[in-house]
C-alpha cells in the first residue's frame, strides 16, 4: 500500500496509508484532514482540494488538464507545484509522495 506525506496548513507532517486507486484527495480526507474541503467531492468543479506536490513526483503524475488548470487559475496560492489533489490518483510510483495543503482562498 502506498504512503503518502501530508503537510498541513500549520506545517505538521502525516505520513498515511493511501490505497491505490483512490485520488491524492480521498487519501486526505480519510485520513482526518478536514481542513481540504474537497466540496464537489471530486467532480473537479471547484477548487477546495488544491495541495502542492512535491516536484519530485511531477514526473510520476498525469498531466493537468484543461479544467483543472482554470480552477487553478481562480486560486490566490497557485504555483508551479499546485494540482487539484482530487485529480491526481494514487499508484505504486507514488509511494512517499509529498503533498502540502494549500492556502485556502
Amino acid at each position: 500500500m502506498p504512503k503518502i506525506v501530508v503537510v498541513n496548513r500549520a506545517g505538521e507532517e502525516k505520513t498515511v496509508d493511501a490505497d491505490a486507486g483512490l485520488s491524492v484527495m480521498e487519501a486526505i480526507r480519510d485520513n482526518g484532514f478536514d481542513e481540504l474541503l474537497a466540496l464537489c467531492g471530486g467532480c473537479c468543479s471547484c477548487a477546495t482540494c488544491h495541495v502542492y506536490v512535491d516536484p519530485a513526483f511531477a514526473d510520476k503524475i498525469p498531466a493537468m488538464s484543461e479544467d483543472e488548470n482554470d480552477l487553478l487559475d481562480s486560486s490566490d496560492h497557485r504555483n508551479e507545484s499546485s494540482r487539484l489533489s482530487c485529480q491526481v490518483q494514487i499508484t505504486g510510483d507514488l509511494d512517499g509522495l509529498r503533498v502540502t495543503i494549500a492556502p485556502e482562498d
